[in-house]
């Protein structure tokens, strides 16, 4: 079975436009979620994590979407650094979104035209072809855990040798659509988002996207490597977590086993953490089932927000640079426990060495999933 190296990354983010300007605002405690007051989105202000208009080239709006242009621009930087070649045969595109250009359903009139252009394939067609990769694109959309799932789904295809190469890629952006969405079920939160916290009321959303490059070659002496990868199902409720845990944990358990490794091997988590209520506890209680309530863990998203099907990927990313740089980020919005087991939280930069890290990830539809990356 082919190890799976992870040989290139990338965030593209509101916080900036490579890995490294993004890892350099975490460990300053830059946070990209601001208030908003945007009728077009909202009657209501609201906080988020948006890009700036002028980041979008309006001459390119007549052939990629703003969600396309993020997609294009974060794949452009993993291949220069991988210097992966897109038309090998041996080499994969994989696409993880959400919501992809539901956006412009509200901007133009709902033709046969515009459905065709909205489908998921056909803007990961378009990706594709810009970049010449010769094999059709893989498309994964399964909630808030597309991003992890894609990263297993290329692990397995390495594993299998299917392909040698396989460029991970996510996006989604923020627009009325989605954002009343989330105001619907009343999962947005009045202020900045507060994960595992007593006072947690909702998420922030956000846009982003990000990339990775896996490899059955290793490139460098400190790739990380994907060790293993697991998903589960609540079958629970449409959007209501497990109140138990136990099929997150389940995730878990499977991904440690597929990776070789135990409880007491591990030394980073990083969890889902959308605070809000239901999630949040569901994930504590995920992570004492695994034994692992010793571990280190931290939440993201008081600094990405929720981006959707870019989360597993952005969070991914970041958990490589910190495994690297031997660092564990706080939790911004994290003051005080509000979840029943006892986690190891913090909220305040930490220095430890990291061989071993767990992300996982849960979303609508009851999905978990979870992946060990390794030194």
């Amino acid at each position: 079975m082919n190890t799976v190296f992870i040989i290139a990354d990338n965030i593209y983010s509101p916080l900036g436009l490579t890995a490294a300007e993004n890892f350099k605002q975490l460990k300053d405690n830059v946070s990209g979620i601001k208030l908003h007051d945007d009728k077009a989105m909202s009657d209501q202000p609201f906080y988020a994590a948006l890009f700036d208009a002028n980041k979008f080239s309006a001459e390119e709006d007549e052939k990629y979407t703003k969600y396309e242009q993020l997609l294009i621009a974060t794949v452009d930087d993993v291949l220069k650094k991988s210097k992966v070649d897109p038309a090998n045969k041996k080499t994969l595109l994989i696409i993880s979104t959400t919501k992809g250009n539901i956006s412009l359903v509200e901007t133009s009139a709902l033709t046969s035209a515009l459905k065709k252009r909205m489908t998921l394939h056909s803007s990961a067609k378009l990706v594709a072809e810009h970049f010449n990769f010769i094999n059709s694109p893989v498309i994964v959309s399964n909630a808030c855990i597309s991003g992890i799932l894609a990263l297993i789904t290329g692990m397995r295809m390495i594993r299998a040798g299917q392909y040698e190469n396989v460029v991970v890629a996510g996006a989604d952006v923020i627009s009325k659509f989605v954002l009343s969405g989330f105001q619907s079920f009343q999962a947005v939160s009045a202020g900045p988002c507060k994960p595992f916290d007593e006072a947690r009321d909702g998420i922030n959303l956000g846009e982003g996207a990000a990339a990775v490059v896996l490899s059955s070659h290793q490139q460098s002496a400190t790739d990380i490597k994907i060790t293993g990868g697991a998903v589960s199902n609540d079958a629970n409720h449409i959007s209501g977590p497990s109140r138990t845990g136990e099929e997150l944990f389940l995730a878990i358990r499977k991904s440690m086993q597929d990776a070789g490794v135990n409880a007491t091997d591990m030394e980073f988590i990083s969890a889902h953490g959308t605070a809000t209520v239901y999630n949040d506890e569901m994930e504590a209680k995920a992570i004492t089932l695994a034994n692992l309530q010793h571990v280190p863990v931290n939440s993201l998203k008081g600094y990405f927000g929720h981006t959707l099907g870019a989360a597993g990927l952005i969070e991914t990313v970041a958990c490589i640079h910190s495994m690297k740089e031997g660092i564990i980020l706080p939790t911004p919005g994290f003051t005080k426990s509000g979840v029943s087991q006892r986690l190891n939280l913090g909220n305040t930069l930490q220095k430890k060495s990291i061989n071993n890290c767990l992300k996982t990830a849960s979303g609508f539809g009851g999905g978990n999933a979870a992946i060990v990356l390794s030194k």
